[in-house]
């Protein structure tokens, strides 16, 4: 293994409150069965992400990257210290009582490794069934910054919103005295991402402020309007569904643009032509785009999904990470849940976006962000790196501290 030791959906939270009996706290095949040997039976873990609902694609995404994950970690054999990874997949669907569901039968089946999701709501009950019943869990995508430090059993593989909030503010530096305006659906994600930004910029000392609009608008034009008249340092946009493209269109002909950077996260590569006359004036925090990194994980992830006729997408990096966090964890981990929660805890490894770590205080995920720009490819429009954005500038505060 090729290491060293050292945003837009958001589910329900569904309760779970049943312990599920006959976990033994060692990983293998089946419970009771110990690891950290040669040989010896399969490793089961089971993979729950979305293969059909809302988060579909992100789901694909993530599976894609996880393969190739698993392919660089073991060095093509899907085995550690000649034992196999027996990898299933399930489908949560994006809810969370389907998803508890089948976490729990997997736990009932003596599954101790439990890794996925894209949903924050998701992750969240997951990690409950994990800390109830003493397995590894490795969340996805799902960005919630309340996953980092739920328990001692919970992991992530992918970025967290207060990393997503304070790339933000790096296209304004020092954000102390700056005021940020949030421009936003007034809607459970549009005050969720207000708040977001309250906290990490306006806890550097900015000052922020909302253009809240509502859900079923149509005409954006006095919106805008209410931004000009604000005079931010940055305009942060969170808005998700099919008036997008409206209201790009009134910031663009009413000169947001030309007062102030217009900051929102770059998505997935389905969403890139979605901006119109606006695209070439955004300026995008970004958590990965194909070609963001240049790393060499990177170019093996894309070598081999391009091998497999895929390409690489926003989440890759998130299921490749897990690949890598799961076979770290089976051969450090001494056959123990515990010992693989210790072998996963302070770890710094090379992946996809560089060098990142697992803190052990939280289990926050230490990584760099981007900086990104959109810019034409014949008809049609694709990112462009602008900066790499250090992993200590957007790392979390450890949580609970």
């Amino acid at each position: 293994m090729r290491a060293t030791k050292r945003y837009l959906v958001t589910a329900a939270i569904a309760a779970a409150a049943i312990v599920l009996a006959g976990c033994a706290p060692t990983v293998g095949g089946e419970p009771g069965a110990t690891g950290g040997s040669e040989g010896g039976a399969p490793v089961k873990v089971a993979m729950l992400t979305s293969q059909t609902g809302p988060l579909a694609a992100y789901g694909a995404a993530y599976t894609a990257g996880f393969e190739a994950g698993l392919d660089y970690a073991t060095d093509g054999t899907g085995a550690v210290d000649g034992r196999e990874i027996a990898i299933e997949w399930a489908d949560d669907q994006g809810n969370p009582d389907t998803a508890v569901s089948k976490g729990k039968d997997f736990i009932g089946q003596g599954y101790q490794i439990l890794a996925g999701t894209a949903s924050s709501g998701i992750a969240t009950a997951l990690s409950e069934q994990a800390a109830q019943n003493k397995i590894l869990y490795i969340s996805g995508p799902a960005a919630a910054d309340a996953i980092t430090g739920v328990n001692g059993y919970t992991f992530r593989s992918g970025r967290q919103t207060f990393q997503d909030v304070a790339s933000a503010g790096t296209f304004i530096g020092d954000p102390k005295g700056k005021k940020v305006v949030v421009f936003a659906q007034d809607n459970a994600f549009g005050q969720g991402n207000l708040a977001g930004v309250k906290a990490v910029l306006g806890g550097k000392g900015a000052v922020v402020e909302g253009v809240m609009v509502a859900e079923d608008a149509t005409e954006f034009t006095p919106f805008a309007q209410q931004l000009l008249g604000a005079s931010p340092d940055l305009v942060f946009v969170a808005w998700a569904g099919a008036s997008s493209g409206a209201m790009w269109t009134a910031l663009s002909q009413q000169g947001v643009f030309d007062k102030a950077p217009v900051v929102t996260g770059l998505g997935d590569a389905a969403t890139y032509g979605a901006y119109g006359e606006a695209s070439a004036n955004i300026s995008f925090l970004n958590h990965y785009f194909a070609g963001a990194a240049g790393t060499e994980a990177e170019k093996a992830m894309i070598a081999y999904l391009k091998k497999e006729g895929k390409t690489a997408d926003l989440f890759s990096p998130d299921g490749f990470v897990a690949a890598q966090m799961i076979v770290h964890a089976i051969k450090e981990g001494g056959g123990t849940v515990d010992g693989m929660v210790s072998s996963l805890e302070g770890w710094t490894f090379d992946s996809v976006k560089g060098g990142l770590t697992v803190r052990a205080e939280d289990h926050a995920l230490i990584q760099p962000m981007y900086q990104a720009k959109l810019v034409q490819d014949g008809a049609a429009w694709v990112p462009e790196l602008v900066d790499t954005i250090d992993a200590e500038t957007v790392a979390p505060p450890v949580a609970g501290k």
